[in-house]
Parts: structure tokens; sequence; C-alpha cells
């Protein structure tokens, strides 16, 4: 019987998937179960026996003796005399069982063998692809090396140390990230999924959890469970804030997570392609999480709505760039790191020489809504503000063009200009009712006609 070399004609399979002897073999015992039940209807009366030490298969099929005459089913009856021609010298009696071995190229065929050869790659891969989602799926979060196998407009492909294939879509790598064929890498598993039948394991070097991993690895004291990481935000490759707490009153958790002239630190830094970090210590005290929160600013004073999740925070006028950060980064990390919604404002009694000033809002009839937003957005809310401002840095921070801010700019000098006019001749009108109030009281003329009469007068 050519059962050995059958077997061995699916060595290929247990060595490019790296499938284990006994599960290939249950998968090819299965394989021609299933052979069985395309021939005879029924795979009931078979046995299908594999030999995982010496990679034997045998088949044997079983039937029970019946009398001659009294055949009712081909496939789990036999008749005597045909039981006796199979083994003459056992001897069959009625009700014994036959086990006949059954030779599997000439009962299927060489079409049929080709065609289990099929249907056990398929079965193959199969279990390979089960195997990979088990291995990944409990994961999730991990940080893992692989290797820059292929470079797509949209993702990377990279291989790990088994050879499986994984993938990080553009959305998930830092901006200023620049990868080269046959580097290695690291990222966090964001999620496994399955595509067209096929196990898809999504790498990311943008979410939180990369960042935690990291400095697990950076910081021994996270990893002993001495610190823990309370929460994290981030805006890849711009900044990203920690807020961390220690367990032990001994240890700083910030000097601890900084490290010895931010050695620790440093090297997370450069992994996130200089993103810049700020660690502040957690504290269930709202309103000076919400201070530590916007650092590097110092607040004035702030005031908090705890119902609305609310706050308005007062900084003095150099300090507003910083709570807010380039593009709006830091206030808006601030917010999802407290929970809290936080409108910036300047600290009104900081703004010296200023005799009034008026709100954006009241030149709605002449700039446009979104170009008050977008002063708002950075903390601009009233026309001093915005003055006291070059083009240039404004153009920085707000990102609109420079014609649209010169325009701004002219709206509201020719609204100040305009009130000072006025003021000055409130002024001179106010000053001209004191002069003739003090000229009636001393009883001199009210005019200079009238002085001039007087002195001509007396000439005479």
């Amino acid at each position: 019987m050519a059962s050995i070399n059958l077997i061995d004609s699916f060595q290929d399979f247990k060595d490019a998937e790296a499938i284990d002897r006994p599960t290939l073999m249950r998968v090819l015992e299965d394989v021609f179960k299933t052979l069985l039940r395309k021939k005879y209807g029924s795979d009931e009366n078979f046995d299908v026996i594999v030999n995982d030490q010496t990679g034997d298969l045998e088949i044997y099929r079983r039937r029970e003796v019946v009398p001659d005459g009294a055949l009712e089913d081909e496939l789990a009856q036999i008749q005597k005399s045909e039981a006796f021609r199979i083994d003459p010298e056992a001897g069959y009696d009625v009700g014994e069982e036959v086990y006949e071995e059954v030779n599997v190229l000439d009962e299927f065929g060489r079409r049929a063998i080709l065609a289990a050869r099929q249907t056990l790659a398929g079965r193959i891969g199969d279990l390979r692809k089960s195997a990979l989602m088990k291995k990944y799926a409990d994961r999730v979060n991990e940080l893992i090396s692989g290797e820059v196998y292929q470079i797509w407009k949209r993702e990377i492909l990279l291989l790990d140390d088994e050879g499986n294939e994984l993938i990080m879509p553009k959305s998930e790598q830092i901006p200023t990230d620049f990868f080269k064929k046959g580097e290695t890498i690291r990222a966090v598993i964001k999620a496994v999924e399955m595509r067209n039948n096929n196990p898809v394991i999504i790498l990311s070097r943008t979410v939180p959890a990369f960042l935690g991993k990291l400095m697990e690895i950076e910081v021994p004291e996270i990893m002993d469970g001495l610190i823990t990481i309370r929460k994290i935000v981030r805006e890849p490759g711009e900044r990203a804030k920690v807020a961390v707490e220690s367990y032990d009153d001994r240890i700083d958790p910030v000097g601890a997570c900084v490290g010895m002239k931010g050695s620790r630190i440093h090297g997370i830094v450069r992994e996130l392609r200089n993103e810049n970090i700020d660690i502040i210590n957690w504290t269930n005290n709202t309103q000076l999480l919400i201070q530590r929160a916007l650092t590097p600013s110092r607040i004035n004073q702030m005031e908090m709505d705890t119902e609305k999740h609310h706050v308005n925070v007062y900084l003095d006028p150099d300090q507003v760039s910083l709570a807010i950060g380039k593009k709006g980064t830091n206030i808006k990390l601030a917010q999802e790191l407290t929970g809290y919604a936080i409108d910036v404002y300047r600290d009104v009694q900081e703004v010296a020489g200023a005799e009034f000033d008026f709100d954006l809002n009241e030149f709605s009839d002449e700039i446009d809504a979104w170009v008050i937003d977008a002063f708002k957005k950075v903390g601009f809310d009233t026309a001093l503000a915005v003055l006291e401002h070059s083009v240039e840095e404004l153009e920085r921070r707000t990102d609109l063009e420079v014609e649209t801010i010169k325009e701004v700019q002219d709206i509201l000098r020719a609204e100040f200009d305009q009130q000072e006019e006025g003021a000055k001749i409130e002024r001179k009108d106010a000053q001209s009712e004191e002069a003739q109030e003090a000229n009636q009281e001393a009883g001199t003329p009210q005019s200079e006609d009238d002085a001039n009469t007087h002195q001509h007068e007396a000439a005479q």
C-alpha cells in the first residue's frame, strides 16, 4: 500500500506552514473522511488511522456479517460468502464485524488524491489564520518590533520574528515618521481584524498606549508598580501630556519619569520624533489639575463651573499664547486630560493704559464670523489684543492670511480713531464749559470780542 508515500507527499505543507505533525495528521484524517463521504455518502463505517510517528495512513471498512441474500445496507452490511472471500481463515459468523483494509490509491484514484491535497492546503491555511488571530487578539496594546518589508503610499508592511505580516496605516504613523526597507521599528498592536477571511494585524505609533509602553520600558518604577500612569493624551509628533501618580510618598513621580538631566525622557522623545512631553503630577483637586495641565503657562485666576464642566482661566498677556500652544494643541490636550472645557482670557488688570476696549463680536457687521472665531481661538477676544501684536505674529498663531489680518486691524484702528476723536471733542467742550463758568463767576467777559471792546473803551 502506498500509505507512507502518500503521507510524505504532504510533508511540504508541514514544513512550509510550521504545523506540528500531530495537528497535520488530524487534519489529514479529516480530509480523507471527507473523501469517504463524497464517495460512499457516509464515513460512519470507516476508520481512518494515522500514525503520527511513522506517518502511515490506513483506512479500514467496517461491516456487519449477514446471511447470503439478506443484504439491506451495502455500506454497513456484508454477506457471509463475501466475508469468507476477504479472510477464509476467519470463519465469520452472522452478526460479527468484518474489517477490510482500503487501498487509498486504488479506491480513490490520483485525481481524488490531488483534490485531497488542495483541501489539505486550504485546511492548513485556515489553521494558520486561526492561530495567528488567537496569538495577536490577546496582545492588543502590547509593544512589538517588526522589520519594514514593503513601503506603500497609504501603509507599510512589516514582518515579525516569525514572518507574519503586520500592517501600519499612514494614519497610525507619526507625521514625521520616515522608514526604510529593512529597518526595525517599534509600535503597539492596535487591532486585529478579519478582512476577506484573512487576519490583519494593525500596528500604531500614534495611540497613547504606545507612549505608555515606552515609559514602562524606560522607567522601572512604572514597571514595578510604584508609579502608575493615570492618563495620557497626545497630539502625535507635536505634544503629549502624561499624568502620573506615585504610591510611595518617598518617590517623586515626575522626577522619576524625567530622570537625571532628562536621561529617561530623552530616549522617548527621540522615538516619538521630538514630540514635547509634559509630565504632570496627578491630583484629585480639579482646580490644581487644570493649572498643571496648562503647563507651561501660569494662571492668575479661574472661574469654574463643575456642573457644566467648564472653566474660564485668566492669564497675563504674555502667558496666553503658552496656554493655547501652537495651533491650539496645548489647550486641546489640557481639555482632554481634565475633562473640562477651558476658555482662556487675558487678565484685564494687566492691560495698562487702555482707556477703553471693544469685544470683537461688536464688529460682526464688518468682520466675518469665522475670522473673529479664529482670533478668539488663540485668545485674542478684544480689539486691543489684536492691535497689540504684529501682523507676522498674528499670522503665525491664527493661520489667517496677511491681507485678512491687515483688513481687521484697519477696521479696529478706524474705530479707535473715531472713538479718540469723539473723546477729544468731548474734552474740548468740557473745557470750554468750565472756562465760561469760571469767567461768569469772576465777572469777566465771556468772549474775545467782548474783551477787545472793553480794552478799547479803557484806552479812550
